[in-house]
């Protein structure tokens, strides 16, 4: 393999801006490459012991460090430069992620873009915070401010390391916090290596730290340790529960983004060429493996077959391949532990009397490695598992509907709630979808659009609170009111 970017042999924690030694003791686990299933580094796993070390450098950065205490504009000096660095070195944090998630070369670059984004939008964000002043009460002056909250423990997922671990710190860092980042152990690479960028960029040491490991041992550590104040999480449903209810133990706060099963409405009002295109990329950008998919793809019985016909032509035409090859639009899933996942949800589909349109089966030509060919299935049934459970995967799942009502119902019967699509024209139809489907954003007639100054966060078992402007600020900030007799 061509390798134009150093790799670690070692992958361990950066604690107080520095590389813990690979000498250090520690269980190991193999950090893979899904286009080959063959292993590219090994991760040395963070205990307890080393746990509290980053808690404790983060601890220290806050209480008696620099960066809580420095101007607004210093603060912000250092996230542009963050931004600046992450740009300038786009091509290798790209080539490590692609190399270490399998996601498409394409794709990353975009999510490498917006990695570099979200410090340059928080710096700005940050920068509107705002005081208020109130002298109602006879005699006194009362002020409202608002400060960091502290340390926060900060997860980020597998599926778009680079794009979701960046939000996560840049919304904590940006108003003053510290936090200790732990991300996924099958993705560890570009995650090392971004955090190095950010001291690269200025950051005083401490106020990002990175710990790795599983999240039984590294992430449990983390939630319990009782120098944490709040922690942000962005991955599955069942894991953010655990993590919920574990801080919730010693009351602190959380902000979760968990799992989707999102609908995808094709009405028969849509222009139905951008329905189609919106339904693929919906479901299969991104090899499938992200929590907004448009997984559950309800069209009108009127328009069903000869949509169903096409999406299922253009589906068997998506070209699979190496995922550094920039024509590819599909890559391997994630590990071999998803891959079987993904793929056993074939056979139970076939159990629940679905009929298999496309694929299933791992693509002819790539024998090594976690492929999978684009799937999809035509449900009897909504409330099968395959219409209600997250596969997480090139998976589409078709359901046909008859009127508004019923695709309401049906979109809406469901224990998650994140993002919902609906492809209309007819004016009527758009309102009552944005009123009446259970979800913490709907995307009219487009997929997969992303306004940072809007909130973003689920419904139900899709999440508990919301990215975004103001819900960031609310969230990572306290707010202090001080009254004085005048």
């Amino acid at each position: 393999m061509n390798q134009p970017f150093p790799v670690p042999g070692s992958v361990t924690s950066l604690i107080g801006g520095v590389r813990v030694p690979p000498s250090a003791p520690g269980h190991e686990l193999p950090v893979t490459c899904p286009a080959t299933g063959e292993p590219v580094s090994t991760l040395r796993e963070a205990g307890p012991a080393e746990v509290d070390a980053a808690v404790g450098a983060a601890r220290r950065a806050f209480d008696t460090g620099p960066w809580p205490r420095m101007s607004l504009d210093d603060r912000k000096d250092i996230l542009y430069r963050i931004r600046d660095v992450l740009r300038a070195h786009a091509d290798e944090l790209a080539w490590l992620e692609c190399l270490n998630a399998g996601l498409p070369i394409i794709r990353v670059r975009e999510q490498v873009g917006r990695a570099a984004r979200n410090f340059e939008f928080f710096a700005e964000v940050a920068s509107t915070l705002k005081g208020e002043t109130w002298s109602g009460l006879p005699g006194y002056l009362t002020w409202v401010t608002r400060e960091p909250k502290g340390v926060g423990a900060l997860f980020a997922p597998w599926n778009a390391p680079l794009a979701l671990a960046s939000m996560r710190v840049a919304t904590c860092i940006a108003f003053g916090n510290t936090c200790v980042l732990k991300p996924s152990e099958y993705t560890p690479l570009s995650m090392v290596r971004m955090v190095e960028l950010f001291h690269e960029a200025g950051l005083p040491p401490g106020v990002v730290n990175l710990v790795n490991g599983r999240g039984d041992v590294t992430g449990a550590a983390l939630v319990a340790h009782p120098g944490i104040d709040m922690v942000g999480f962005t991955g599955g449903t069942r894991t953010g529960a655990a993590i919920m209810a574990a801080a919730g133990r010693n009351l602190k706060p959380c902000i979760l983004e968990l799992g989707g099963k999102s609908a995808n409405i094709i009405h028969p009002s849509a222009d139905l060429d951008r329905a189609l295109d919106g339904a693929l990329a919906g479901i299969y950008s991104n090899n499938g493996q992200q929590c907004l998919a448009g997984s559950r793809i309800l069209v009108q019985r009127g328009i069903a077959d000869r949509f169903i016909d096409r999406f299922v032509e253009r589906a068997r035409r998506i070209r699979i391949g190496d995922p550094m090859d920039p024509a590819t639009e599909l890559g391997p899933l994630a590990f071999a532990d998803h891959h079987r996942r993904v793929l056993s949800y074939v056979d139970v589909a076939k159990d629940e009397g679905a009929t298999l349109l496309t694929g299933g089966q791992r693509p002819a030509g790539f024998p090594r490695g976690w492929y999978l060919e684009p799937t999809a299935v035509l449900a009897r049934d909504h409330r099968g598992r395959v219409c209600q459970e997250e596969i997480f995967g090139p998976f589409a799942t078709f359901l046909v509907y008859d009127t508004l009502d019923e695709a309401i119902h049906v979109a809406n019967d469901t224990s998650f709630g994140l993002v919902a699509y609906l492809w209309a024209r007819d004016v009527d139809v758009v309102m009552r979808g944005s009123r009446e489907l259970k979800a913490g954003t709907i995307w009219v007639n487009t997929t997969m659009v992303r306004e940072l100054r809007a909130p973003f966060g689920g419904y139900k078992q899709s999440g508990v609170g919301r990215d975004g402007a103001t819900a960031s600020v609310e969230f990572f900030t306290e707010q202090k009111t001080t009254t004085i007799p005048v």
